[in-house]
């Protein structure tokens, strides 16, 4: 009887004392996720405050660089949204006399491209005194001299790629495959034209008509943005709107661009300010890690898109 009250009593004291480890378990881990907690938190007032990677406000005279390198797309590293944020920080800051926009992009969503254009030559408007100059490295095509042709001047690297003054939908057709494999096509619309451009359906002269004529209209609006920013420097054949692009050194000669220069040569031999703030719009952590969800739950559920671009 002895040896069964021992037994119980020491099993009853191995229970307590487990239990009371698992509370200092839990107690630990709820004081670490609190104390994570609150640094996220003042990491993030620090940050919208301004406190942490630098400061903008009360900056001295200075150069303002806005960074336009990516794919142009909505949602995408470069949109208008983020675009248009970073103009409005530069040009609200007192500081700020002369504004660079970088670009690298081989273009992209002639909307936000449009948008871009539209918000740089509203700004310079109302902020006359101070002069937006586009810096080409690598590439300025297509959706991306769209933006640059908003520009008081275009200075390009001698190897820049620069033009590819054009528009394209592009797609796939894969009727022959499906009468190779035996597959039928069974689609059911409301709307005669609803399954336009369809790649697992002939294709339809109509649609194909409808399409080219869309494209043709954007093509247009491009052109005119480009005379518009361009105006008389540039030098205008059958090949300028063609979808061509040629090199840095090549676009002086034929208008699309004006002299040779990299931002840092812009800020000190042109607008006079060698001291450079990066006004770029900079995704947060969540921002960054919804961005790579989306793309992941898009690629893994294998969505597509059909749309237009410079390019």
């Amino acid at each position: 009887m002895s040896e069964d009250h021992n037994w119980q009593q020491q099993t009853i004291e191995k229970l307590a004392l487990s239990g009371l480890q698992e509370q200092k378990a839990a107690r630990r881990w709820n004081i670490f996720f609190k104390v994570l907690m609150f640094a996220y938190l003042f990491i993030v007032l620090f940050l919208a405050l301004g406190w942490l990677g630098g400061t903008k406000a009360g900056t001295g005279e200075h150069t303002a660089l806005i960074e336009i390198a990516g794919v142009i797309e909505a949602g995408g590293d470069v949109n208008a949204d983020s675009v248009i944020s970073s103009l409005n920080d530069a040009y609200e800051s007192k500081g700020t006399k002369g504004i660079i926009l970088r670009i690298n992009s081989p273009g992209g969503s002639p909307v936000q491209s449009g948008i871009i254009f539209d918000e740089i030559r509203r700004q310079k408007k109302l902020h006359p005194s101070i002069p937006v100059y586009a810096v080409v490295e690598d590439i300025c095509a297509s959706g991306g001299y769209y933006i640059a042709a908003a520009a008081d001047k275009i200075y390009v690297d001698k190897a820049s790629i620069v033009g590819s003054i054009g528009v394209l939908m592009d797609g796939y057709g894969f009727t022959e495959v499906m009468k190779k494999v035996g597959v039928e096509r069974r689609l059911l619309t409301a709307g005669e034209n609803k399954a336009m451009l369809d790649p697992f359906s002939p294709l339809n002269p109509k649609h194909q008509q409808l399409a080219q004529t869309m494209l043709n209209q954007i093509h247009e609006q491009f052109k005119t943005v480009v005379r518009q920013g361009r105006g008389s420097r540039l030098v205008e054949d059958n090949e300028t709107f063609s979808g061509l692009f040629w090199s840095g050194e090549q676009s002086i000669k034929i208008g699309l661009a004006d002299a040779l220069g990299s931002a840092d040569y812009v800020a000190r031999e042109v607008i006079k300010q060698e001291e450079i703030v990066d006004y770029s719009y900079q995704d947060s952590v969540v921002d960054r890690f919804a961005k790579r969800l989306g793309a992941s739950m898009a690629k893994s559920i294998g969505i597509s898109k059909l749309g237009l671009e410079l390019r």
